[in-house]
């Protein structure tokens, strides 16, 4: 059977992971700081096919997370398969963003990362059968566009730390997968932290019009889980702006400067965002 733990479960896209892995018969810790969403998780899991159980947890907290390993190998005496899956969202421009917004997201979406890795890796070395760690961070981090320096800065942050322990872990048969999505249809509108209305309405656009499901990435993930790949970037439209920016990254950045400049960025990201180009 496999163990996998799976932080941020009690909603959106770590739900639906839960349910997809149960699809595959996996015992899951179904981790949240939301224990009615997390115990809708569960019910979900157990009627998939799989089994589970809750585990309260704030990932910004060090001393949750290590409590939330120690209680998984002492039980369990092995994870197969960590998904590091907990964030919120947070947008504006440098300058405009309260430090308290930096703080909050920081803490939760990258903390909490780290901290899952700092705690769960010695003792999946430990274990000597190998494993996966899967970090979710975001297209936002490899392309860094306007009024998301927060979340940019976070999930660049993410997708560095799995390129670094790719290599690092490979001796030990522990392989990652850093996941980069643009926008779907997720919960993380409904926490986000905006400074100008503006903000807000580009990020409900997105999410709602987004053309792929939560289900859907689940899917995906475990799909390049299974073929050990270090990156996801679950739509087109993220693959193709990526390939621009590699190509040319100062092209790219004119670009989209220029647009800011004659202040048409935003008319032009609404436009994307509400026709699901996001």
């Amino acid at each position: 059977m496999l163990n996998a733990v799976v932080t941020g479960a009690a909603s959106g896209l770590g739900r639906a992971l839960a349910v997809v892995l149960a699809q595959r018969g996996a015992h899951i810790l179904i981790v949240d700081i939301d224990k009615n969403g997390a115990n809708e998780t569960l019910k979900l899991v157990c009627k998939a096919g799989g089994s589970g159980e809750i585990f309260i947890c704030d990932v910004s907290r060090k001393e949750d997370v290590q409590k939330m390993a120690e209680h998984s190998f002492s039980k369990w005496k092995r994870v197969d398969l960590l998904i590091n899956n907990a964030g919120v969202a947070s947008s504006g421009f440098v300058g405009d963003v309260p430090l308290k917004d930096w703080e909050w997201i920081i803490g939760i979406s990258f903390w909490g990362v780290i901290y899952g890795c700092h705690f769960f890796i010695p003792r999946m070395k430990a274990q000597g059968t190998g494993g996966h760690i899967v970090n979710v961070a975001s297209a936002a981090g490899l392309l860094c566009m306007p009024e998301m320096a927060p979340y940019n800065v976070v999930k660049a942050g993410i997708i560095s730390l799995s390129e670094t322990m790719k290599t690092e872990l490979a001796p030990y048969d522990i392989g990652v997968t850093v996941v980069c999505p643009t926008f779907f249809n997720t919960n993380l509108s409904k926490t986000l932290r905006y400074v100008d209305p503006f903000q807000k309405t580009f990020s409900t656009a997105a999410f709602e019009n987004g053309r792929l499901s939560a289900e859907k990435i689940a899917g995906m993930i475990l799909k390049t889980v299974d073929k050990n790949r270090l990156y996801l970037i679950p739509q087109m439209t993220g693959r193709f702006a990526w390939v621009i920016k590699r190509f040319s990254p100062g092209l790219f950045y004119y670009i989209i400067a220029s647009m800011m400049r004659r202040k048409i960025g935003e008319r032009f990201l609404l436009f994307l965002a509400r026709r699901g180009l996001t």
